[in-house]
């Protein structure tokens, strides 16, 4: 019998697609010549938030700007750990004002906000796992600015290296399962797991992925190319592309309950359900 798995309620920070377009080219993913529909990009915007909300979890959103079309992606702005933000240093000069309304979102909510010195894409590359960070490098996220995310936390931070580029952002090729505090038989202390795609990863990083996460699940490029690795988890819920399907069918052998929301609108621009997902992660009692 699979495993019983147990949600956690979480909390996320989401931005409308008001402005949501393609104007630019900065990943594989994206070209100017794909159109992308608003209306279509907003309605598959909206079922992601109420299925979040469905599920128990608390959404707040951030008002969108115009002139910034890639703000819907809300995980590239910070990352939260107990309370505290540490936020972005965007690599591309056309995503760099994004940081300036999220930040001040975070900030007159009473939050310690850290504006970081080095290149770093929040979420997209800073992956919080339970003891640990998981940080990816090698497009967007410099090695220094994982440097400055373990002096401003105080919490270890594993670099890994993307050598795809299809793979840009860490969150397009690895997600976190479980971060081991999750369900009444969660150890604080524990690794939990993750599911990850190996051919994003260069060899030492695939290497230190097999020894910190020895029950991974592992996912296929087809599964990855889906965007099924920019899934969203609760500890049982897994918020998946639905092109995901080898890898859904994987995760709910092992107790997981996967809940495939399209967004395949935002694909056009590279991104996906993570993308689109900033968590704040608050102290627990």
């Amino acid at each position: 019998m699979p495993e019983s798995r147990v949600p956690r309620r979480r909390r996320f920070v989401v931005c409308e697609p008001r402005h949501f377009a393609v104007q630019y080219a900065i990943n594989p993913w994206m070209s100017t010549d794909r159109p992308v529909d608003v209306v279509r990009a907003l309605d598959q915007w909206q079922a992601l938030v109420d299925t979040y909300r469905a599920h128990g979890h608390t959404v707040d959103p951030v008002g969108p700007l115009p002139g910034l079309p890639d703000m819907v992606f809300a995980a590239n702005c910070a990352v939260v750990v107990e309370g505290r933000v540490f936020g972005s240093l965007f690599h591309a000069p056309e995503r760099r004002p994004e940081s300036v309304p999220f930040e001040a979102w975070f900030k007159t909510r009473g939050f310690e906000v850290h504006h970081p010195e080095s290149v770093c894409e929040g979420e997209g590359d800073l992956v919080p796992a339970g003891r640990w960070i998981l940080a990816g490098t090698g497009f967007r996220t410099t090695r220094e600015a994982h440097r400055e995310v373990q002096e401003f936390f105080g919490v270890p931070v594993i670099s890994l290296t993307l050598v795809d580029p299809y793979f840009y952002h860490l969150d397009t090729a690895l997600f976190v399962l479980d971060d081991g505090g999750d369900g009444d038989a969660g150890d604080a202390g524990a690794a939990g797991n993750i599911a990850y795609y190996p051919g994003a990863f260069s060899p030492g990083s695939r290497e230190v992925l097999e020894r910190l996460y020895p029950d991974a699940v592992i996912a296929t490029r087809e599964d990855a190319m889906a965007f099924g690795l920019n899934s969203v988890s609760d500890g049982r819920h897994v918020f998946i592309a639905p092109g995901a399907r080898a890898l859904a069918g994987r995760l709910a052998g092992l107790g997981y309950v996967p809940v495939p929301v399209d967004l395949s609108e935002f694909h056009k621009a590279g991104g996906g359900i993570k993308c689109c997902t900033q968590e704040i992660r608050e102290t627990r009692s």
